[in-house]
């Protein structure tokens, strides 16, 4: 007589069990050292995959994680510290500032198996009561359903709590963007020599359009003095106070730029302005052969760019700004040139063209009527003057 099947509730030994719960839900369980220790899972191909997991693991650690005693402070602290060989350094340093800030202020002690939905509330209510704003909270929330994502794939929780919580909802105001008018003020006093110290930056990213970090890790290599063009190739961000050369931020982000002339008379005048500037500092000069530095060589951080920003537009009667949106007033200036979206978008930078095109939409209105307008001039007359009756 043929033996019968092994139940599907059982597996090969050390391999753990399988069984269904009175929820419908599948556990999975594992001995090491005499511990036992479970996993859960909606199907029982879920449940097994992560017992499976779970007994790779042990084999290869000869231990198992305790979910019933391991917090959620110590969960994201082990995260982070498996996430820094992955993330890009402006990345892991946001997520560490999300949890050292926002986090683990809150939840630190809590314990990772009894991390419920409510708690996540509770977290988005005390942030929003302390002043925080939808969109940081957004970014919590955000980090939060990354971490605890792994969590669940790691077998430490069934089911992620943060996806059970709505994100807040964030309306990002539209800026108060500089007139063209009042553009041509800020570059002709700049070019006048009334821009201090980072003047000359400033207008560079109105003429090109590109983000702060990418002006930073502009070399005199990457300029074209004949052709009128430089070539984004890398950017200078900040991780913890330090500067730190990264590739753009995507493949897109590589790109040669042309430059308008007063844009080239602006970056003319900062390599004369470095050069006299390294001259001056001699051995003490920090800043290699970047173009954008400050008097000492070192990149500006961005909080001394606005500053400065400010205060020159200040001077100069202006509305103030931030850095930002000098990129955002570039490409307004090409939306109202009637350059097409395409070509904005690549000389941006954008990865899809839908960032590109709300700039465009902010500026241009309403082109629906516009092109109700275009399609008058195919059969112009009285119609066009007044209703149409029909």
């Amino acid at each position: 007589m043929s033996r019968s099947p092994r139940s599907p509730q059982h597996r090969s030994p050390g391999e753990g069990s399988i069984s269904q719960r009175t929820d419908g839900r599948w556990c999975g369980a594992l001995m090491v050292n005499g511990k036992r220790t479970y996993v859960y899972g909606r199907t029982r191909a879920e449940a097994v995959d992560k017992l499976r997991r779970l007994s790779d693991q042990a084999r290869h650690s000869g231990r198992l994680p305790d979910p019933g005693t391991l917090t959620l402070g110590a969960f994201l602290h082990a995260w982070l510290d498996q996430a820094a060989t992955r993330l890009r350094p402006g990345s892991y340093a946001t997520y560490e500032t999300l949890a050292r800030l926002h986090v683990l202020h809150y939840l630190a002690n809590v314990k990772l198996s009894r991390l419920q939905p409510l708690h996540v509330v509770r977290l988005q209510a005390d942030l929003a009561r302390s002043g925080r704003g939808t969109r940081r909270r957004q970014m919590v929330r955000s980090f939060l359903h990354t971490a605890l994502g792994d969590a669940v794939r790691w077998g430490l929780l069934t089911t992620n709590p943060v996806a059970q919580v709505d994100a807040p909802r964030h309306e990002p105001k539209e800026p108060a963007l500089w007139t063209p008018e009042q553009t041509a003020a800020f570059v002709g006093a700049v070019l006048e020599g009334q821009g201090g110290q980072y003047g000359y930056l400033f207008v560079f990213l109105l003429a090109t359009g590109v983000r702060a970090g990418e002006a930073r890790g502009l070399c005199p290599e990457d300029v074209d003095g004949p052709a009128g063009t430089v070539r984004i190739a890398r950017q200078v961000t900040f991780v913890r106070n330090r500067p730190v050369d990264l590739p753009p931020k995507s493949r897109s982000g590589k790109r040669t730029i042309s430059l308008p002339a007063w844009g080239l008379e602006a970056l003319k005048r900062q390599r004369a302005l470095g050069a006299a500037w390294r001259l001056k500092a001699g051995a003490a000069w920090l800043g290699g052969t970047r173009i954008f530095t400050a008097e000492t060589g070192a990149p500006p951080k961005a909080s001394t760019l606005r500053r400065s920003l400010h205060r020159l537009a200040a001077r100069l009667g202006l509305p103030p700004l931030r850095i930002h949106d000098l990129r955002h007033i570039s490409l307004s200036l090409l939306a109202m040139a009637g350059v097409p979206v395409k070509v904005a978008q690549e000389r941006a930078g954008h990865s899809t063209p839908s960032v590109t095109l709300r700039v465009y939409t902010h500026v241009l209105g309403d082109g629906d009527r516009a092109a109700a307008a275009a399609l008058d001039v195919l059969h112009p007359g009285p119609a066009a003057e007044g209703s149409i009756k029909m």
